[in-house]
């Protein structure tokens, strides 16, 4: 058994206590070992590379003996699979499948194939992959993706490498779309190599083996090893990619330069549907953005099939100086604008030169991957997990040049290989799979006083509904604990918080610049951090009165005025959504400074509606009464003055509220974010302007 100190370059994580809880189940080794795999990126990707393993089962129709192959199954990812993740195959079954087999130009046939040979009745459906597994002996494989054995399976000479660094005891397959006669082209080249530890695939990835489950992880990670280890000693330091040919200004100003542009690119790119954004200046990324050989290298493209499948064919490259001002935006706008018909235009013609006559229709001609010399990346895509993850991809495929240029010359797929596995029918048929994206998919939204109480409750549904949503509230506390909430039940890609008193302009200015930064732009705001203050005439305080103005309407309006700058960029439409109150519309007692705050916030709305409707961006209003449940509001002295008003105890006030309600209903801060989402769930999209009162029905509080 091998230890951490034998491997530098990747990250040696078996642990024989973990492994001795497993009681010997090979099919629970062979989810570790994945798990373990997907943990280091640089191993593999997120969902790409599979692994197996082939065990004896009983028959369930005839009790007898039968050899099952458990192998990943499509569309899984190494690092988070369970074992229902697995395909369970009778492999003999799979074997037999050659008897079948017509030749490549029937390839798409035989995955249908493959469920006729599932042993396992819970089985995830078959991968591509599993040919590639199925005929080859060895008990336990890894087919992985790491960059340090793509860079010499891309560089032109990667054979004559392969063979000498390892002595002939890696085999070498040339590149060739995988399906089933490249499992039959690796059986063929164990046959001519007996005794070889692993085949490098052309352009591709890596394949490993051993007859236990630690021998086959650490034959994996010693072959990636001797790879970087490799690379490492002809590393060419500061001429990598030529050499740096210019110098990237200092992190603050990279980062808001990004802020800045990325709601202009986030315009460009949704020109088919609403895109999600990521940036990156990780140094990998600007070592390579900054070079002399980013014109030669950038266009031409990746080369593993996993790289391209998630960044296109290639990334667009902006002409603009990291120095030059970015403020003037319509200058930018027809700056740019040229270079994005151009990309789209290459992407058509790439299209119409490779397709065939059952290719599916051409996709979003859009870029994933935009290259911003001396600032860094940027890619969108559908949701903020696919933009993250092509970033992720393009930086594998910057790691695999930067290896590949080192010790020889790095070559991309030629164009129609490209094509054809990007357009690949089954491929297609993998998309068509996927689950119907939600009513919010691919739109941003940003509730302030989201801490808790009717904020957290809205920005909950949002993100329920598909939103990436942005936490923000005062209350640092509270804003910690509902992020912490929110990132386990929806995962980091749907969710920032932000620190927010919405009375300070420069902080709102920094909250929109770290939406943007996340996210890509900005599509619905929610104006909801309040204040609440029942007092009598006489006994109003100015101090009382300045922070009912300042937090309700001035919070309002300077949230409001800067959200609207990046709407307008975008060019998207937008939705604002005002949580105003039923005072704003009764006269009650004790109450002159909160119900007049609460007026002024409607008619702002009303206001605001009547001017942002031409950029289609509607303002709508919802007036909740008396949401007692999780609020910071009723926890203080409001609940007191309101009990005092009303001449009952504190403890009585849920039941009294819904007992005056035409529903005798208590209101909950979910219905408030019911309410919020029928605006802007797309059933309501006509509608600017309008109040929606979630109050369990005050006929005084009716609009007329």
């Amino acid at each position: 058994m091998k230890k951490k100190e034998d491997f530098k370059h990747v990250s040696y994580l078996w642990d024989e206590q973990k492994v001795s809880q497993l009681g010997g189940d090979e099919v629970a080794l062979l989810v570790y070992r994945s798990n373990l795999l997907g943990a280091d990126l640089r191993l593999t990707n997120y969902g790409g590379g599979n692994t197996s393993c082939k065990t004896i089962e009983k028959d369930p129709l005839s009790g007898k003996d039968t050899e099952v192959m458990w192998v990943k199954g499509s569309g899984g990812d190494l690092g988070t699979m369970k074992r229902n993740g697995l395909a369970g195959l009778y492999l003999e079954r799979l074997r037999a499948l050659k008897s079948r087999y017509r030749g490549l130009q029937h390839e798409d046939e035989m995955v249908q194939l493959f469920n006729h040979c599932i042993f396992d009745l819970d089985s995830k459906a078959p991968s591509i992959d599993t040919p590639l597994h199925a005929f080859l002996p060895f008990k336990h494989i890894d087919h992985l993706h790491p960059d340090a054995a793509i860079a010499i399976a891309a560089a032109a000479d990667g054979e004559r490498i392969t063979r000498e660094l390892f002595n002939g005891k890696i085999g070498w397959v040339p590149w060739q779309r995988p399906g089933f006669d490249l499992g039959l082209k690796l059986r063929e080249c164990l046959d001519r190599n007996p005794g070889i530890r692993g085949i490098m695939l052309g352009s591709h990835g890596l394949f490993t083996w051993g007859e236990t489950s630690l021998e086959c992880y650490e034959n994996t990670l010693d072959v990636i090893e001797q790879c970087a280890s490799y690379l490492a000693r002809h590393d060419k330091g500061d001429k990598v990619f030529g050499g740096q040919v210019m110098v990237s200004p200092n992190q603050q100003e990279r980062r808001r330069k990004a802020a800045q542009l990325m709601p202009l690119l986030r315009h460009f790119c949704s020109s088919e549907r609403k895109m999600i954004g990521h940036f990156s200046d990780d140094d990998r990324i600007l070592e390579f953005i900054n070079s002399a050989d980013l014109s030669r290298l950038g266009p031409m493209g990746t080369s593993c099939p996993d790289h391209f499948l998630r960044t296109k064919i290639s990334p667009l490259i902006l002409k603009i100086k990291p120095s030059e001002d970015l403020s003037d935006l319509e200058k930018l706008r027809a700056e740019l604008s040229p270079a994005f018909e151009g990309y789209r235009k290459m992407y058509g013609a790439y299209y119409e030169q490779c397709k065939h006559i059952d290719s599916p229709a051409m996709r979003d001609p859009n870029p994933v991957i935009i290259l911003f010399p001396g600032i860094g990346m940027f890619s969108f895509a559908r949701d903020k997990q696919t933009a993250r993850v092509a970033m992720e991809f393009y930086l594998n495929a910057v790691n695999v040049m930067r290896g590949a240029e080192a010790v020889s010359a790095y070559t991309a797929l030629p164009r129609q290989e490209a094509f054809n596995i990007e357009y690949w029918l089954l491929e297609e048929a993998k998309l068509k799979r996927m689950p119907a994206a939600k009513p919010l998919s691919g739109k941003i939204a940003l509730v302030t006083g989201s801490g808790g109480g009717i904020g957290k409750a809205i920005a909950k549904k949002f993100a329920a509904e598909g939103a990436c949503v942005v936490l923000s509230d005062n209350d640092h506390g509270r804003l910690e604990g509902a992020r912490d909430e929110f990132l386990k039940e929806f995962g980091r890609d749907s969710v920032v918080a932000v620190q927010l008193d919405v009375t300070d302009a420069s902080g709102i200015v920094s909250a929109i610049q770290t939406t943007n930064l996340s996210f890509g732009g900005l599509d619905i705001v929610v104006n909801n951090a309040g204040i609440s203050i029942s007092k009598p005439l006489e006994n109003h305080e100015e101090k009382d009165w300045d922070s009912l103005y300042d937090i309700l309407v001035k919070g309002q309006f300077l949230m409001s005025r800067e959200a609207v700058k990046t709407m307008k960029t975008q060019k998207l439409g937008g939705d604002i959504i005002n949580i105003v109150s039923k005072n704003a519309l009764v006269a009650g007692p004790n109450n002159v400074g909160y119900g007049s705050a609460k007026a002024a916030q409607l008619h702002m709305t009303r206001l605001m509606a009547a001017e942002l409707g031409p950029d289609k961006i509607r303002v709508n209003a919802v007036n909740p009464d008396a949401v007692i449940a999780d609020s910071k509001i009723w926890a203080g002295a409001w609940a007191e003055g309101r009990a005092n008003a009303y001449g009952i105890k504190v403890e009585d006030l849920p039941a009294y509220y819904a007992g005056r309600t035409l529903l005798n209903e208590i209101i909950l801060p979910s219905d408030i974010a019911n309410a919020c989402f029928v605006l802007v769930g797309g059933n309501l999209n006509k509608s600017t302007g309008q109040t929606i009162n979630v109050d369990g029905g005050l006929s005084a509080a009716f609009t007329r």
